[in-house]
């Protein structure tokens, strides 16, 4: 059976945000057309980040695809680490505050920034 990989920004047992892979059944449809099953959403919301965008760290209030349409965006987490998506690229954002916590920049979520020369346009889809 055929999967799409989906990139997952999350938060793990330790509060930190985290990338992770995960692969979504593609069972539905028929051949050569491989689906997967319908995927709730909430609303789609479309940002556009001018050259030299750059957030702080902060969490995701609400879980989300985040499609990257033009330029590109990288993402930062408390480790050091990033990672860069460009056009045709996605993660899904779930890096939430853990319940109860309060949050903390020196613990919790994730950086964005816009890279390179052109704009970021980027979609949000709620779930």
């Amino acid at each position: 059976m055929p999967t799409f990989t989906r990139t997952v920004l999350f938060t793990d047992t330790d509060g930190r945000a985290r990338f992770k892979q995960e692969a979504v059944p593609l069972d539905q449809g028929n051949a050569p057309t491989h689906l997967s099953e319908l995927l709730p959403t909430q609303g789609l919301q479309l940002r556009q980040s001018p050259v030299g965008f750059r957030s702080s760290f902060h969490v995701t209030t609400t879980p989300q695809w985040v499609f990257i349409l033009q330029g590109q965006m990288e993402i930062g987490l408390q480790d050091g680490s990033s990672q860069v998506f460009g056009p045709g690229q996605h993660f899904f954002s779930a890096d939430v505050l853990p319940a109860g916590a309060v949050f903390d920049p020196e613990v919790h979520g994730h950086w964005s920034r816009q890279v390179g020369e052109h704009e970021l346009i980027t979609a949000f889809v709620r779930v």
